[in-house]
């Protein structure tokens, strides 16, 4: 899957890490399997009692219920999250990266009976691979699409930030801030990134020109990227 760039609200542009057809299904067995094990342990459960033929569909509804809303009330419930898209890492997000609400969650939940279980899974991989933004027919109608939350980012790049030759230093207050300073901001800024969490670099951003006591029209990523270069400029002359 190809990662896709989004504009917030704030103006952040954000690369989404779009989560993968072999992620997703990973995913999927995963909820396939506690599925299982739902129905075993409440058929165990259920062993040792006398059940009327009245009473049968009750049990029934019992027992199916669960199942037949558990992605719905999964994700609605745990930030668009399922027991195996958390095991492997993957969430359910709007097409500009913020929180979906219920009517987004019910939207894909319902088109899954054309996507999965109709059709076997088989318009949802379709779909996934010509859509590229990891939309199935339920993601693109709710304009949601499945991310990684998984941040790889390799250590050396939240360390050191390589300054191009010949360039031109944009920002010279950068110079108030300490080596140790400079380093808790990369960490952050690049664990945000890593992880979509818009807010953070939005906030980060404030306080960096709070500190630096400067304006700027540069989109907030842009200007946190300048201002470690920028530093990194001076501090290695």
């Amino acid at each position: 899957m190809d990662n896709f760039q989004i504009e917030t609200a704030q103006n952040i542009s954000i690369q989404q890490q779009v989560a993968g057809i072999g992620e997703r299904m990973l995913a999927f067995f995963v909820d396939i399997c506690i599925y299982i094990a739902y129905v075993i342990l409440v058929m165990l459960s259920l062993s040792g009692v006398n059940i009327s033929s009245e009473d049968e569909w009750i049990y029934g509804m019992v027992i199916m219920l669960p199942m037949f809303l558990y992605h719905l009330l999964w994700e609605t419930f745990w930030n668009g999250r399922s027991p195996g898209k958390a095991a492997v890492g993957i969430r359910v997000v709007m097409l500009d990266g913020s929180n979906p609400n219920f009517s987004n969650y019910l939207i894909r939940w319902l088109l899954r009976l054309v996507d999965i279980s109709f059709t076997s899974g088989s318009v949802a991989i379709v779909t996934l691979l010509l859509s590229g933004k990891g939309q199935r027919l339920g993601d693109i109608a709710a304009k949601t699409t499945v991310i990684s939350t998984k941040g790889k980012v390799k250590f050396n790049d939240i360390i050191y930030s390589s300054v191009e030759e010949n360039y031109q230093p944009v920002y010279p207050q950068v110079t108030v801030f300490t080596d140790n300073e400079i380093q808790n901001i990369k960490t952050i800024f690049y664990r945000a990134k890593a992880k979509s969490q818009h807010h953070i670099i939005l906030k980060l951003a404030s306080k960096l020109k709070v500190v630096m006591d400067i304006e700027t029209e540069q989109k907030p990523i842009l200007f946190i990227e300048t201002v470690i270069k920028d530093y990194n400029y001076y501090t290695q002359l």
